[in-house]
C-alpha cells in the first residue's frame, strides 16, 4: 500500500504542480505561444492511455505493467528535468502522462486484487484523499521550487520518491494472473486514444480557439464519429479495451457518469479557489494552500469515513447522495461569495465543499470494483477513471467559459487602463481609487456565478446516485466475455477479490 499511495502522489502531484512555474519556463525556454500545452500534453496522454493500461492489466497482470508505467514516469521526469527547449519538454510531458495514467489506473485495480469487496471502499478512500491533497499541495510545491530552487525540480523531485516506489512495488506486490487469450485490441486502442484525445482538445483549448471556431467544429465532429465508430469496432474485438458489453451494466454506467459530475465540480473547485483568493483578497500563492486548508481537511476526512461506511455494500448509495447533495449545498454558499465576504465564513463554506467532494469519487470506484467479475476489475476501473479525467476537463473548461466572460460583462462599463490583464493579481492590485474595489466585486461576483451554473450538474448527480441499486449486484458471467449477455443482474466478485473466482447464482452469491 505504500508503493500504491507514493504511485498515486506522484501522478497526482504531476497534474498541478506545474501550474505555478509556467511563467518562468515559458520565460527560460521562450515559448509563450505554447506554454499551455505543457500541461494539456500530460493531461490528454494520461487520459488517453487509461483504458488500454487497465486492459493489459486485465490481461497480463497487473504488477508488471505497474511496474512499467512507473519506470516509464520517472524517465520522462528526468526528461522533462533536463529539456532545453518547449518542444522537448512537452514531448516529454506526454511521455510522463502515459506512464501517470498507468500509475492511477493499475492502483487502483490492484486494490480490487489485493483487497476483499469489503474493505475496498476504506482503501480507495486513502487514495483519494491523497489525490484530493496533491490537487491542493502541487501548485504550492511548485511555486516554492520555482522560487528556491528551479523550476526543474517539479519534475527532478519525482526521481528519488519514485525510485523507493519502484523497489517496493517489485519486493511487495503480488505478481498477479496472466488471463491474455486473444491478441491487443490495437484499433480499438486507437480509437479510444483518439476519441479522448478530441474530448481533451475541445475541452481544454475551446474557450482559447473560440467554441464557434472552425477548429473547435472540426474537432467535435471528428469526436462525434468516432464515438459512433467506436462500439461497432469494439463488438467485433476478442479482448476488446471497452467491452460494449461492459455499458450494459447500470453500475458501470450511472457510476461513471456521477464520476464525471463529482470531477468537473471537485476542479472547478480546485483551480479557480485559489484565483479567487489570489485575486479578490490579495494573498499570494502560499497563503492561498493556506486559506483552503479547511477544504482539505474536509475532503480527507469524508474520504476516510465514507471509506470506511463503503464497507457495507447497502450503504452506497446512501454515502453518494449525501455526499453529492453536501456538495451541491457548498457550491450554493460557494455562488454566494464576494469581495468582502470575510475569511472566517469562507472557511465554513471551504469546509462543507470538501467534505461533499470527498465522499463521492473512491465510492463511485468501489461500487464498480463490486460489481464486476475479477477479471474485469482493470477495464472497469479505467472506464471510471477515464470518465473522470474527461470531468475533470470539462468542469475547468466550463467554469473558465463561464468565468471568462462573467468577468468582461461586468467590466464594460469600467474605465480601465490598456495594460489591464485580469488574470494577473498584481495588474488588479495595481488599480486606485474607487476602481480597484468595482474590479474585485466583479470579479468575486463572476466567480460565485460560475459556481452557481455548475450546481444543477452536480443535483442530476445525486439523481443518478438514487438511481443506483441499494446493494450489490451479481452477474453470471464476466462483462467482458464476447459470447455472454448480460442480462438483468451485472456480476460481483467473489471470495478476497482478485483471485479467479465469481460467486454465481446459487452458490451463494446474493442476487438484487
Amino acid at each position: 500500500m505504500s508503493a500504491l499511495v507514493l504511485a498515486v502522489l506522484l501522478a497526482a502531484l504531476d497534474q498541478t504542480i506545474v501550474s505555478t512555474a509556467l511563467p518562468r519556463i515559458a520565460e527560460d525556454l521562450n515559448g509563450f505561444a505554447s506554454i499551455s500545452w505543457v500541461s494539456a500534453a500530460y493531461l490528454l496522454a494520461s487520459t488517453a492511455a487509461t483504458p488500454l493500461w487497465g486492459k493489459l492489466g486485465d490481461m497480463f497482470g497487473r504488477r508488471r505493467l505497474y511496474l512499467v508505467s512507473t519506470g516509464l514516469f520517472l524517465l520522462a521526469s528526468a526528461a522533462c528535468g533536463l529539456a532545453q527547449n518547449l518542444p522537448e519538454l512537452i514531448a516529454a510531458r506526454a511521455l510522463q502522462g502515459i506512464g501517470g495514467g498507468g500509475m492511477i489506473v493499475l492502483t487502483f485495480a490492484l486494490v480490487g486484487d489485493v483487497v476483499p469487496p469489503a474493505e475496498r471502499g476504506r482503501y480507495q478512500g486513502m487514495f483519494g484523499s491523497v489525490y484530493g491533497v496533491a490537487s491542493i499541495v502541487g501548485p504550492l510545491l511548485g511555486g516554492v521550487f520555482t522560487d528556491q530552487l528551479s523550476w526543474r525540480w517539479a519534475f527532478l523531485i519525482n526521481l528519488p520518491v519514485g525510485a523507493v516506489t519502484l523497489v517496493i512495488a517489485a519486493r511487495a506486490l503480488p505478481s498477479g494472473v496472466r488471463r491474455a487469450t486473444a491478441r491487443i485490441d490495437c484499433a480499438g486502442a486507437l480509437l479510444l486514444a483518439a476519441l479522448a484525445t478530441g474530448i481533451v482538445l475541445v475541452t481544454s483549448f475551446g474557450q482559447r480557439w473560440g467554441w464557434a471556431s472552425p477548429r473547435i467544429i472540426a474537432l467535435v465532429a471528428a469526436t462525434a464519429a468516432l464515438a459512433a465508430i467506436l462500439p461497432a469496432v469494439e463488438r467485433r474485438a476478442a479482448a476488446p479495451v471497452l467491452p460494449v458489453t461492459m455499458l450494459a451494466s447500470r453500475t458501470v454506467v450511472f457510476a461513471s457518469l456521477i464520476g464525471f459530475v463529482a470531477n468537473a465540480a471537485m476542479f472547478s473547485v480546485l483551480v479557480y479557489l485559489p484565483t479567487y483568493l489570489q485575486i479578490v483578497h490579495g494573498v499570494s500563492a502560499t497563503l492561498s494552500g493556506v486559506h483552503l486548508l479547511p477544504l482539505v481537511v474536509g475532503l480527507v476526512v469524508s474520504q476516510s469515513l465514507a471509506g470506511r461506511w463503503a464497507a457495507h455494500a447497502e450503504r452506497l448509495r446512501t454515502i453518494l447522495v449525501t455526499g453529492l447533495a453536501l456538495n451541491v449545498v457548498g457550491l450554493l454558499l460557494l455562488g454566494t461569495v464576494g469581495a468582502d465576504t470575510p475569511t472566517l465564513v469562507l472557511s465554513g463554506y471551504f469546509l462543507v465543499t470538501g467534505v461533499g467532494i470527498g465522499m463521492v469519487p473512491m465510492v463511485v470506484l468501489t461500487a464498480v470494483q463490486n460489481t464486476v467479475a475479477p477479471e474485469d476489475i482493470g477495464a472497469a476501473s479505467a472506464v471510471v477513471t477515464f470518465a473522470r479525467s474527461i470531468g475533470a476537463a470539462f468542469g475547468v473548461a466550463v467554469f473558465g467559459t463561464l468565468l471568462t466572460s462573467g468577468f468582461a460583462g461586468r467590466l464594460r462599463d469600467l474605465p480601465l487602463p490598456p495594460a489591464f490583464d485580469a488574470a494577473r493579481p498584481e495588474t488588479v492590485r495595481s488599480l486606485s481609487g474607487a476602481l480597484r474595489p468595482a474590479v474585485l466585486d466583479a470579479f468575486a461576483h463572476a466567480t460565485g456565478a460560475g459556481f452557481l451554473w455548475i450546481t444543477p450538474l452536480v443535483a442530476l448527480g445525486a439523481f443518478l446516485a438514487l438511481l443506483l441499486g441499494p446493494g450489490r449486484e451479481t452477474p453470471a458471467a464476466p462483462l467482458s466475455a464476447p459470447a455472454q449477455a448480460v442480462g438483468a443482474h451485472d456480476s460481483v466478485p467473489g471470495g478476497q477479490g482478485g483471485q479467479g473466482e465469481v460467486v454465481r447464482p446459487g452458490d451463494g452469491g446474493r442476487s438484487r
